[in-house]
């Protein structure tokens, strides 16, 4: 087996003086890998799958530099990266820019602000981030230190999925006819599906540790479209970060992750347990009557100078429905809330937005066939507008007064009041309507946002994702949401600060923050086949008086549309 020992990296790394401003050059590109016995080409970051790791330390600008030698238009995202009044370089197309296209190039210039711990950069255009993805990893600020006792070593653990098929063609076939996308043939764990796959055993990502040593784990998961259990046999952990932001040490044997989301975990080798163990992940699916791909991936967590070469155990994980274990992980996270990291939750609010979540149909056009339920096609709706993405893209058209590209009449409520969690809805409310709707908002608004899901066609777990911001998580619960009883039992003492918050299937969360981030911000599911489909809009925040409450101006190389 292939050892990546390579990306154990020291924990001294954090106290590298980096403040300030550094360059990458990214190259787009397709690259052969062979993954499950076939060979095909890839898209990939200068011919690496996974894709480059960045380093940083909090307060940092870096320059990242693309050259797109691939044959698709692309974008990047730099997710769970706030920005500042620089939503130019955050990255989704058609939101914020236009994508760079074949022979193209863009610089995008990287503002660090409040984040500190595990973040990620991926494409944010069609489905290229199932491979064009990596690690961003931002280090204290020179002088400071972790909140908790500093590592001995670091591992980067990128979980993703792997088809053996072109994904572009992939979703292709599905938004031409309508259906649900092709499931993937495998998980990944660093780019490789581990033992239980045939023809990978032999490059299997293997973790060496030591007895008596304590190691961070910065787990991302970069999947498509599948929310993960994830576990080490033997071992528990200790999850101290959340999307970059420090929550107290919670032990589990277990932690659900969902696409966007990432988290930070210390692991403590102990002599009880030398030798091999698998590490785990599979999905976490709660949507009846929807395929998806039920396979494990592995890796295995080897100690080294063990004379114990037994074949590794794999660690009990949940039922792939097993809802109870998910929200058991979910509700247990609570912010540091620290003199050196603390909290600034929203106490009283200015506005209160509640958005259905749903997965819809549309009406198969005349003389087509559809592979949706019905014969229709899948759609999928926020306060059931289905969101079209414009051909300019957003942020310009509100930079220079673009008419025609947007509305801005995304509703703060759900136009159609029901039993959102029920059974046997109407079939009335499956059809949503299709719309480029936005939501503006003033500056410096205290904005509460629940998401409501909904049981149409199948109530399944929905991460959602805003860019620009990162938010309070303040509460969740099953059922229909009661804006009179439900925010009684809100935290608003140490909720989870999050960027990717996951909606319990025929449940709600609820977020605060406040809106001191000017621009254009998208904010979508990000399971992708869900916004593929239009489970997204976008949310502008307007200037706000001061200068440094004002949108920056658009770097000159802005990508034509």
């Amino acid at each position: 087996m292939r050892s990546l020992g390579f990306l154990l990296l020291f924990g001294l790394f954090a106290c590298q003086a980096w403040a300030g401003t550094y360059q990458h050059d990214f190259i787009i590109q397709e690259t052969s890998y062979t993954r499950l016995c076939e060979t095909k080409k890839i898209l990939t970051v200068n011919s690496q799958f996974p894709g480059p790791t960045i380093y940083a330390e909090k307060g940092d600008t870096l320059i990242v530099r693309v050259y797109n030698k691939g044959d698709y238009n692309i974008t990047l995202h730099w997710h769970g990266l706030a920005q500042p009044r620089n939503p130019w370089s955050d990255g989704p197309e058609y939101i914020t820019q236009c994508p760079i296209q074949p022979g193209a190039k863009f610089t995008y210039r990287l503002l660090f602000s409040e984040e500190e711990g595990t973040i990620w950069w991926h494409a944010h255009s069609d489905w290229d981030r199932a491979t064009v993805h990596g690690a961003l990893i931002v280090y204290p600020k020179k002088g400071t230190t972790f909140p908790f006792p500093k590592p001995d070593k670091e591992i980067p653990i990128i979980l993703g999925e792997w088809w053996k098929a072109n994904v572009s063609q992939v979703l292709a076939v599905a938004l031409q006819n309508g259906s649900d996308p092709q499931i993937s043939d495998a998980y990944t764990i660093n780019g490789q599906p581990g033992d239980l796959y045939p023809c990978s055993k032999p490059s299997t990502f293997i973790a060496n540790v030591e007895q008596n040593k304590t190691y961070l784990l910065r787990l991302i998961n970069a999947a498509i479209n599948n929310e993960l259990f994830f576990s080490i046999a033997n071992h528990s952990l200790t999850v101290v970060a959340k999307d970059a932001s420090y929550t107290k040490p919670y032990s589990t044997n277990l932690i659900l992750i969902s696409p966007g989301q990432t988290i930070d975990a210390l692991l403590h080798t102990t002599a009880s347990f030398p030798g091999r163990h698998y590490i785990a992940a599979k999905s976490y699916s709660s949507a009846l009557g929807v395929k998806f791909d039920q396979t494990t991936t592995t890796a295995i967590l080897q100690y080294v100078n063990s004379s114990n070469h037994a074949e590794p155990l794999l660690p009990p994980l949940p039922e792939y429905n097993d809802t109870a274990a998910a929200t058991a992980f979910e509700t247990s996270l609570r912010s540091l809330a620290s003199a050196e990291h603390p909290v600034s939750v929203p106490q009283a609010v200015d506005q209160r937005m509640i958005i259905t979540v749903a997965v819809n149909l549309l009406t198969c056009e005349p003389g087509k066939t559809c592979g949706g339920p019905n014969g229709d096609r899948l759609s999928a709706s926020l306060n059931n507008i289905s969101f079209v993405t414009p051909t300019t893209d957003v942020l310009e058209a509100y930079y220079k007064n673009i008419s025609l590209v947007y509305g801005t009449g995304f509703p703060a409520d759900p136009p159609a009041k029901y039993n959102y969690t029920g059974e046997n809805l109407p079939g009335v409310l499956l059809f949503p309507r299709r719309a480029t709707e936005v939501r503006v908002v003033e500056y410096n608004t205290s904005l509460e946002i629940v998401f409501q899901g909904t049981n149409l066609l199948a109530g399944e777990n929905h991460p959602m994702h805003l860019h620009g911001f990162s938010f309070y998580v303040v509460g969740r619960g099953f059922g229909n949401f009661d804006e009179e009883k439900d925010p009684l039992s809100y935290n608003l003492v140490d909720p989870p600060y999050e960027n990717t918050v996951g909606v319990p299937k025929n449940g709600w969360a609820a977020l605060r923050f406040r809106a001191t981030n000017p621009g254009v911000w998208f904010m979508h599911c990000h399971l992708d086949r869900h916004a593929s489909w239009g489970m997204e809009t976008v949310l502008i925040v307007k200037d706000g008086e001061a200068s440094e409450a004002k949108l920056l101006p658009p770097p000159p190389d802005m990508p034509p549309c």
